[in-house]
């Protein structure tokens, strides 16, 4: 845990000076995630705003202080979706994030290239899915309240995109071979 949970129960008390220390340790994260929800940089600040005063608001309510992180980041993707869903755009996939997370394992230029064009081919809900999952590491649970959605309804969704995406980088692959 990268709080004090001293900090974050002070926090949770109302005290003002430990709610801003928490916020400025999570600064970095909060601006990089929501630029790659919304995309601009004007509307990512704008999103953050809006999730530190939801998250001023109701920090009373939050019940285990070892996960503030993981509370905050869900008021920022709800703040996203708001955002996004006022001017009906899809929520883009963090193409550049998952890709660096995903290339070490493989050749670099090529895995970049095959994985970007699986994704890309996914529809809006199936991408949120899986890098909620796989990038942000959050739990099936967290997914769930995250985009509204049943828990049966997300594990289908991963389960649908795991599907796809195997199949259009083994496709990739095959296109590939035949060219080289």
């Amino acid at each position: 845990m990268k709080h004090n949970i001293h900090t974050v129960k002070r926090a949770i008390n109302g005290d003002v000076a430990s709610f801003e220390e928490l916020l400025f340790k999570e600064e970095k994260m909060l601006y990089f995630k929501a630029l790659s929800y919304v995309g601009k940089k004007e509307d990512a600040l704008d999103v953050i705003q809006e999730t530190a005063c939801n998250a001023f608001l109701s920090i009373g309510q939050l019940r285990n202080p070892e996960y503030f992180s993981t509370w905050l980041f869900r008021i920022l993707i709800r703040e996203c979706y708001r955002l996004l869903k006022k001017r009906e755009q899809i929520i883009p996939y963090e193409e550049n994030e998952l890709l660096r997370r995903l290339e070490s394992k493989q050749d670099k230029e090529i895995e970049s290239f095959h994985l970007s064009e699986a994704l890309s081919k996914l529809n809006s809900s199936y991408q949120t899915s899986i890098i909620l999952f796989y990038y942000h590491d959050l739990s099936i649970q967290d997914i769930s309240e995250v985009m509204e959605k049943l828990i049966g309804t997300i594990k289908t969704y991963l389960h649908r995109a795991k599907k796809k995406l195997k199949r259009e980088l083994e496709r990739s692959y095959q296109l590939n071979e035949k060219i080289t």
